[in-house]
C-alpha cells in the first residue's frame, strides 16, 4: 500500500489526503462507487429500487444470527444472510403470491425488526448503531483488497449477464423465447447485488445504501439515450458523488455517507431539469 499512497501524494497533493485514513477512504470510493453505479442501472431497469433497501436491513439480522451461531466475522454473517434473503425474495416474487414491492417491503420490515430484537438484547445495540449511517473513514488496507476483488468480479459477472438481464427487463416473454433463462439471470443478479450491498454497508450505512445504489442510475437514466450511455453516466455520477462527498465531509466535519447521498441527489435534480433538453 505504501506505493499506492506515494502515487496518490504525487498525483493529488491535497491536504485531506495527507492522512492515511483519507487515502483508504478515497481508494474505497474509487472501487465501490463504480460497482454500485453499474448494478444500479439494472436495479432501475428491473424496477427493483427498494430491493437493496431490504438487503441493507438484512445486515442487522445477519449480524444478530451470526452472534447466535458463533460466527465471529460480521462480514461473513452479513454475506451469508444477505444472499439467503436475496434468494428468498426472488423465489417468492416469482411464485406470484404478492407483487414485487409488497414482497420486498415485507422482507425489509422483517429484517429490521428481527435484527433489532436480537442485537438489542441486554441493551447491547449501541455498538452496532454505526451500521445505520456507516463510516467510510474506517476502511482498512485489507478492506481495499476485498473491494478490488469485488469490483473485478462484479464487473465481469455484470458484463456476462448484461444482455440477458437487459432483454429480461424490457420483455421477459421475449427473453424466454430467445432461450434466456430469465429466473436464473434475475437470481444471479439478486445475489450479486446482495454481495455488493453487504460489502458496502459498513461504510455507507443501512439508511443510505439504497440511495447510493439507485440515485446515480436514476440520474443517468434521465439523460442517457442508450443502454451503454446509461451505464457510463451512472458510474460517472456515482464517482463524482462519492469523491465530492468524501472531501466535503472532511472539510465540513460531517458524515461522509450523508454528504455523498446529498451530492447524488443534487445530480439527480440537475439531470431531471436537463432531461427535456438532452433527450428532446
Amino acid at each position: 500500500m505504501n506505493a499506492v499512497y506515494a502515487f496518490l501524494d504525487a498525483v493529488l497533493p491535497l491536504e485531506a489526503l495527507q492522512f492515511s485514513f483519507m487515502k483508504n477512504a478515497f481508494l474505497a470510493i474509487l472501487l465501490l462507487t463504480p460497482l454500485l453505479g453499474l448494478l444500479g442501472t439494472m436495479a432501475v431497469n428491473q424496477q427493483m429500487a427498494f430491493f437493496s433497501d431490504a438487503l441493507g436491513h438484512s445486515a442487522l439480522t445477519g449480524i444478530g444470527l451470526g452472534i447466535i451461531l458463533g460466527i465471529e466475522n460480521d462480514l461473513v454473517s452479513m454475506l451469508i444472510f444477505g444472499i439467503l434473503w436475496a434468494v428468498l425474495i426472488s423465489l417468492i416474487k416469482h411464485a406470484g403470491f404478492s407483487s414485487a414491492d409488497t414482497v420486498i417491503s415485507v422482507f425489509s420490515s422483517t429484517s429490521v425488526a428481527l435484527g433489532l430484537l436480537i442485537l438489542s438484547r441486554g441493551g447491547g445495540f449501541a455498538k452496532y448503531s454505526s451500521l445505520l449511517i456507516g463510516d467510510i473513514l474506517a476502511v482498512t488496507p485489507a478492506d481495499i483488497l476485498y473491494l478490488l476483488i469485488a469490483l473485478v468480479a462484479g464487473v465481469g459477472i455484470w458484463a456476462v449477464m448484461y444482455n440477458g438481464l437487459l432483454l429480461t427487463s424490457i420483455n421477459s416473454s421475449l427473453a424466454r423465447s430467445r432461450g434466456v433463462k430469465t429466473r436464473l439471470y434475475e437470481m444471479a443478479f439478486s445475489v450479486l447485488v446482495a454481495v455488493a450491498v453487504m460489502l458496502a454497508i459498513r461504510w455507507v450505512g443501512v439508511m443510505l445504501i439504497n440511495a447510493l445504489l439507485i440515485l446515480p442510475a436514476a440520474s443517468a437514466r434521465n439523460i442517457a439515450k442508450t443502454s451503454r450511455a446509461h451505464a457510463v453516466f451512472s458510474v460517472l455520477f456515482a464517482l463524482v458523488s462519492g469523491i465530492a462527498g468524501l472531501f466535503s465531509s472532511f472539510w465540513w466535519n460531517t458524515s461522509a455517507g450523508a454528504a455523498i447521498i446529498l451530492y447524488a441527489a443534487a445530480i439527480y435534480v440537475i439531470t431531471l431539469i436537463l432531461r427535456r433538453f438532452v433527450r428532446g
